[in-house]
């Protein structure tokens, strides 16, 4: 009788080893995210992970890219994106989880040189005409390069500059135009070139916001997720209080 029950006390024993030592399995989160994006989602995502044990994988491009994968059947979960057409766009096509969209930024142009003082406040360097190359996005693909499109055409000077223009396929590869000096200065996003809440090195002028339709940048659930409850709680934590004092250090306004 004893040995029954000490043989039974030693099954109960081995089977809850058993089950705690049980691995817990984290979600995983396949992020396409705008290129204007990449350093504060970095951010956001170890902040994420940290909070959630959840994994997310991050993917720095342009937002018409991405929906050229995602229509091709790219494995992402969520896309944030630069604007808000194109999201609305994937959702009209059937490619998105119910109401998931939102906006969760409201980007800022700036023309910017990696060159002190080369750049006035006012943007009047444009018209000086004392450089070589002015890089901006691709507006074809890029939001931010639609947005230095339409500010030149406010300035009335879109085509008799175009034979300066470099374009770059995405507004990081723009960036970086500017400052490794392939082109003297280009039209980039705000949130490149400022850090706790000034821009840093080189120098710029902030574009008025009524040059430029506005730059809404939303985010979505695809419908293509494979966990679709982590990449939910993924685009959930980007509206937390967290994930906004982030998004204003870098020079975003909150919608």
């Amino acid at each position: 009788m004893r040995i029954s029950k000490l043989r039974g006390h030693v099954t109960a024993v081995g089977l809850l080893s058993v089950l705690t030592s049980s691995p817990v399995f984290a979600g995983e989160v396949n992020a396409a995210v705008a290129s204007n994006f990449s350093v504060p989602m970095k951010q956001i995502a170890a902040l994420f992970e940290q909070q959630s044990g959840d994994k997310v994988k991050l993917s720095f491009g342009s937002t018409g890219k991405f929906y050229a994968q995602i229509k091709g059947g790219a494995p992402f979960d969520v896309l944030v994106a630069a604007d808000t057409a194109t999201p609305q766009r994937l959702e009209d096509e059937g490619l998105t989880v119910g109401v998931s969209r939102f906006v969760y930024a409201l980007g800022k142009l700036v023309l910017w040189s990696a060159q002190p003082n080369f750049v006035d406040d006012q943007g009047r360097v444009l018209r000086k005409g004392s450089y070589e190359k002015l890089a901006i996005a691709d507006p074809k693909l890029a939001p931010y390069g639609m947005a230095a499109k339409q500010t030149l055409e406010k300035l009335a000077m879109w085509n008799s500059i175009r034979n300066k223009l470099v374009m770059g396929e995405n507004i990081t590869q723009t960036y970086q135009f500017a400052a490794t000096g392939n082109a003297e200065l280009g039209f980039v996003a705000l949130s490149q070139v400022m850090r706790d809440g000034k821009v840093g090195a080189g120098s710029s002028w902030l574009v008025p916001s009524d040059m430029y339709q506005p730059i809404r940048q939303s985010a979505v659930l695809l419908s293509g997720a494979k966990d679709k409850a982590a990449a939910q709680a993924f685009l959930d934590f980007l509206k937390t209080k967290k994930a906004a004092a982030v998004i204003r250090s870098y020079g975003y306004e909150l919608p």
